[in-house]
């Protein structure tokens, strides 16, 4: 049997889930700066210690540069501790239902390619949009012909489960790259 502790921290909802052998054990919604709080009740609810999880799955952006790093650092962490590999999976694959759109703020969004851009450059012409960039700008994407379920649909959520299943390398955790597709607000300074 296989257990795989998978979760994303990049968006504006973190999300985690406990998988074994491709069954859902259970999964949760949480904050970022609470990941492994949220780690620790799934892995009591699920009856499974910690040296029980063979391997990780890391949402690896694009997202916040905070929010992404928090992610790394905490896959890093679990791997080093529990001797186990990890899998870094773009963090648009949390996403189903449609095609992911994940406010970037500073009026742009991020979407498959994965790409950076202004919302108003992208071609939604008859497309299914998913995601909290999806609904920041539901007028500009439904004018531009796109579908957009609402606000409340769990399509727009991230879901940690689904990011297992895309999962094809794994390594040892500090070997995991972020997809940040722009630079950082902060510079070092002189």
């Amino acid at each position: 049997m296989t257990t795989i502790f998978a979760f994303d921290t990049a968006t504006s909802v973190a999300t985690c889930a406990l998988v074994r052998d491709g069954e859902l054990l259970g999964e949760r919604l949480c904050e970022a700066k609470t990941i492994l709080a949220a780690a620790d009740e799934l892995t009591r609810a699920a009856g499974i210690a910690p040296a029980g999880i063979d391997a990780l799955v890391v949402g690896t952006g694009p997202g916040s540069f905070t929010s992404i790093r928090i992610g790394l650092a905490t896959a890093r962490g679990l791997g080093l501790a529990l001797g186990i590999p990890a899998a870094g999976v773009s963090t648009l694959h949390a996403f189903a239902g449609g095609q992911a759109v994940i406010d970037a703020r500073r009026g742009e969004v991020f979407t498959t390619g994965p790409a950076v851009g202004r919302p108003e450059e992208l071609d939604v012409d008859g497309r299914t949009l998913v995601g909290d960039g999806a609904i920041r700008y539901r007028d500009l994407f439904e004018a531009a012909g796109a579908e957009i379920p609402p606000d409340g649909d769990p399509a727009h959520l991230p879901a940690a489960s689904r990011l297992v299943a895309h999962a094809t390398a794994y390594a040892p955790a500090d070997e995991l790259e972020p997809v940040y597709l722009r630079a950082p607000d902060a510079k070092p300074s002189r």
